[in-house]
């Protein structure tokens, strides 16, 4: 009998096999072979051309964003610098002049 890993976001034993992933039964993550045995499950947060994110890295906007709530547009070419990774849909954290604080996609910036 195989010892499966237990889940790395719950800590349930619980945790089986789907193909190639392991899932948990109790708070739905799922993860691959490869993180479970290099024992890092680091989210990857990529750019819309697939270059690695990281916390201090600056980015471009790629298309214009409407800023909901209000009126503000950031336009194309908004350069925002010292980004923080979060969780979540938005998953980048920043200030951007003139307009303030506030979260983007990840898929509507490249890394500079």
């Amino acid at each position: 009998m195989s010892t499966l890993p237990n889940c790395p976001k719950c800590n349930s034993e619980f945790t089986y096999e789907d193909g190639v992933m392991f899932v948990c039964p109790e708070c739905a993550h799922e993860w691959s072979r490869e993180a479970a045995e290099s024992g890092d499950d680091q989210r990857v947060v990529r750019d819309a051309n697939g270059n690695v994110l990281v916390d201090g890295d600056s980015v471009s906007v790629i298309k214009d964003l409407k800023v909901k709530g209000s009126s503000l547009v950031v336009k194309v070419g908004t350069k925002v610098k010292n980004i923080r990774l979060v969780e979540g849909d938005h998953d980048i954290d920043c200030k951007i002049d003139g307009i303030g604080a506030m979260q983007l996609k990840s898929a509507f910036v490249k890394k500079l």
